[in-house]
């Protein structure tokens, strides 16, 4: 979060040749988002991919809702420095090692899949039949939710705009 949301990892990175408009970018990328590309070069790696292959995910939060958190951690670590931004590219990005990751046949992307009964159903509200519908009819299922993307944006500009406050 420090490396990518600092001025001081900022530096660090361009310091690197990360190009600017990369840099800026950054922000862009919460926890959860970090969470996805660490597991993306984790993937890649372990399936042993090179530069002629492509690995996509979705960075689905950005820091507008880490910034208490960034001021926690200055307060708690002090001031971020180039030293530290160096040490965290080192051992969140480059030291990302293969560990915990299992290739999943049916029966354990199906266990996967059901622990979302509890946010989907217990939190949500959503029908169990709805749950079991994105197992069973999953093409149709991401068919009808890319359908509301305009909306769903629409919902996640009007929230941030309310938590960036």
């Amino acid at each position: 979060l420090r490396l990518t949301g600092e001025p001081a990892g900022h530096a660090f990175l361009r310091s690197r040749g990360i190009p600017e408009e990369i840099v800026e970018q950054l922000p862009l990328m919460g926890i959860s988002s970090a969470a996805n590309l660490i597991s993306a070069v984790k993937l890649a790696r372990f399936y042993e991919l090179s530069e002629r292959d492509a690995v996509i995910t979705v960075f689905t939060d950005s820091q507008e809702l880490y910034k208490s958190r960034l001021e926690e951690l200055r307060a708690e670590r002090g001031e971020y420095s180039e030293r530290q931004a160096e040490l965290d590219l080192e051992r969140c990005l480059h030291a990302v090692s293969t560990d915990y990751v299992q290739e999943l046949g049916y029966w354990e992307r199906r266990r996967i899949h059901n622990l979302k009964y509890f946010t989907w159903v217990e939190q949500m509200g959503k029908s169990a039949e709805e749950l079991s519908a994105q197992w069973y009819e999953w093409p149709e299922w991401w068919s009808r939710g890319r359908q509301q993307l305009g909306q769903i944006d629409e919902l996640i500009e009007a929230f941030n705009l309310r938590v960036s406050g």
